[in-house]
């Protein structure tokens, strides 16, 4: 197999486990870049055992960047690069046209259509994408718009997503229920979820606004909030401004598994209103349903785990009543809790983990 250079735009935590599956399946090295907002947790560049390099990226105007030092790479012995799909990178742009002359093939990891591109970011993705040999997308969405787009079948390759697939099954596999809710809230209330990063995108207040209406109608359930951010003060102000504080928790960031299985497993509905990203995959993973908005040129892949009524739910964007009536459905209603936690779990393990990327991306790369 012929010498593979990953060149990506930043070394996300997150990532982390499926990076060193590929560094153990594929002859390669990594090159990142550093553009951040300081934010973001990055991976401790010390674990690898191949080359990995960092490269500095410049802001231009506007969301316009460079990565500084990736040209020079195209001059290595490398067969084959898999670059980050972002149309907004300069250095990409030059890369992909001068790697066209040399004769060597590119491929782009990415999200590729979401579905409300306008008519000048069309043109621009369509060119920029048909540089490449061949895209590896987040979800099956962005595949069926491409397609319709012009882009052939043999282009696309959907890889989905994942976190730390294998450690988090064998947590999984010994899992039980607790009374973690019921000894922090002191009550048997119904309990709602939400883990990642509390920013405004994610549109948390929605959540306060709904717990705080159906405590109004005699409803009671609780929330828990694992994450941290930005809007967490404004999150835990708004909750008191609501009353309803002492049926919130807020965790805070975790990062241990085994406390974050307990949470996700012992709750009864993931809650996201705004986009829904990982945390889809994470709740899924641990057998936890999830409630999300449905405009999907607004979200991320992920969202297509959702299956209405089997692993979860979707709302009208911004319609809180809606969100409410969702809620109290997938609540009240008969739902077989096993088998809910069944129908997660299958499209997790067959899907949106490492073990199936790295088959895709073998086959690729070949």
């Amino acid at each position: 197999m012929s010498k593979l250079a990953f060149i990506l735009n930043f070394a996300s935590f997150y990532r982390q486990n499926i990076f060193l599956e590929i560094e153990k399946e594929l002859p390669c090295d990594f090159y990142f870049g550093n553009v951040d907002d300081g934010r973001i947790k990055k991976i401790d560049y010390t674990i690898f055992n191949n080359k990995v390099d960092e490269f500095n990226t410049i802001k231009l105007v506007n969301n316009f960047t460079w990565m500084c030092g990736i040209l020079p790479l195209l001059f290595k012995p490398y067969e084959k690069y898999v670059l980050t799909g972002e149309p907004y990178s300069i250095s990409t742009w030059c890369f992909l046209i001068l790697n066209k002359l040399i004769g060597k093939k590119t491929y782009l990891w990415t999200h590729g259509w979401y579905g409300n591109e306008g008519r000048i970011k069309t043109f621009t993705k369509y060119f920029f994408y048909k540089l490449s040999d061949g895209l590896l997308l987040y979800g099956d969405y962005a595949k069926v718009l491409m397609l319709k787009e012009g882009f052939k079948e043999d282009e696309l390759h959907v890889i989905y997503n994942s976190l730390d697939y294998n450690k988090q099954l064998e947590v999984r596999n010994n899992l039980k229920e607790s009374n973690l809710y019921t000894d922090h809230f002191k009550n048997e209330y119904k309990t709602l979820l939400f883990i990642g990063r509390l920013t405004a995108v994610k549109k948390l207040h929605q959540i306060l606004e709904v717990v705080s209406h159906l405590k109004k109608k005699h409803k009671y359930v609780n929330i828990v909030f694992l994450g941290d951010d930005l809007e967490k003060n404004r999150l835990i102000d708004l909750s008191k401004e609501l009353g309803i504080e002492k049926n919130c928790w807020f965790y805070g960031a975790v990062y241990d598994e085994l406390v974050i299985s307990e949470f996700i497993f012992n709750a009864d509905l993931c809650v996201s209103p705004g986009n829904v990203g990982l945390t889809a995959i994470h709740a899924l993973m641990y057998g936890l349903p999830v409630v999300t908005h449905n405009n999907f040129p607004n979200q991320m892949p992920e969202f297509e785990v959702i299956k209405e009524g089997i692993t979860g739910c979707f709302f009208e964007e911004d319609n809180l009543l809606e969100l409410e009536l969702k809620i109290c459905q997938w609540l009240d209603g008969e739902k077989d809790r096993v088998y809910t936690r069944k129908s997660c779990y299958e499209i997790i393990d067959n899907y949106y983990n490492t073990n199936y990327q790295i088959k895709i991306l073998k086959e690729i790369l070949k």
